[in-house]
């Protein structure tokens, strides 16, 4: 089983056991705040379960249908989470706000928020292997899940922080349902950001702009004095990057010089960007044509 499948069950199992764990907190306090905190925990389990098929579907060997690989799994991956994660801010949202106009006592708050802080600390751990992990196989998926339980972790301190003050303060029960409402347009924003990403990858979005300046420099500092370049694209497809451009050399150069320096600036790009597939087209400087 690869590291990235491993992860993804790891992250199944933490929201399994902290899914168990709010809503028990939440049916102990009555709080709407722990309430907002379990449906997010809800959908931790949704998109672990999400990314488990999408990183099982990534992982299969092109086909005849799919030349180029599966690797593009894994932006629907995250793109269902970000979708996700909108529809459990909006019902937050509307269930803080119903609270708010309908206030309701509530109850052991003590027990409660012990019981949230052993799901915030579970939820804590497992983000920290998982971002690890993430990077080292440059898996969107992966890192999506790991966020967004990071997310649930701040959250999840904030509602604490913020019922603490309603044990001392009864007074201020009010703060129960606008940190709901906090919790709400806080996640709002990691749901956007997932989507944007996820739109980024099936459009065929450029690498970062630091990468693609790498991969300049590199192909320059491998091309002889009577050779250029010109027309570099690049696109990423989950952790696969693709880089193909334009070499021009002299006419007179042999297809086995040609093919050689080929080799040294793919081996010099595939050194510095992991998972590099380069396509290299020559073409005789001599009758290079206007490039469109």
């Amino acid at each position: 089983m690869t590291a990235v499948r491993r992860m993804a069950l790891l992250s199944i199992a933490t929201s399994i056991a902290t899914l168990a764990l709010k809503f028990g907190a939440y049916f102990i306090t009555g709080s709407v705040s722990l309430w907002s905190d379990a449906v997010e925990a809800l959908v931790n389990l949704a998109a672990g379960l999400v990314a488990l098929g999408a990183l099982t579907l990534a992982a299969q060997p092109a086909d005849d249908r799919h030349a180029y690989g599966h690797d593009k799994a894994e932006y629907f991956s995250s793109g269902v989470e970000g979708a996700l994660i909108l529809v459990a801010a909006i019902a937050i949202f509307w269930s803080a706000a119903l609270r708010l106009l309908d206030p309701q006592p509530l109850e052991r708050l003590g027990w409660g928020m012990v019981v949230a802080a052993l799901a915030a600390g579970a939820n804590f751990a497992t983000a920290r292997v998982m971002l690890k992990v993430a990077q080292q196989h440059d898996s969107i998926t992966i890192e999506a899940d790991a966020k967004h339980l990071m997310t649930d972790v701040w959250t999840s301190a904030g509602i604490l922080g913020g019922l603490l003050v309603v044990i001392w303060m009864p007074q201020w029960s009010i703060l129960d349902p606008l940190m709901a409402m906090a919790v709400a347009v806080h996640i709002l924003f990691t749901g956007f950001d997932l989507l944007r990403r996820s739109a980024d990858g099936l459009m065929d979005a450029a690498l970062p702009e630091q990468d693609v300046r790498d991969a300049e420099a590199l192909i320059q500092a491998a091309l002889p004095g009577d050779a250029s370049f010109h027309a570099l694209r690049t696109r990423k497809a989950g952790p696969r990057r693709f880089l193909e451009f334009h070499l021009l050399v002299p006419g007179t150069m042999n297809v086995v010089d040609s093919h050689a320096l080929c080799d040294r600036i793919e081996t010099a790009l595939t050194a510095r960007l992991a998972r590099a597939e380069v396509t290299i087209h020559v073409e005789p400087r001599e009758t290079q044509a206007p490039h469109r």
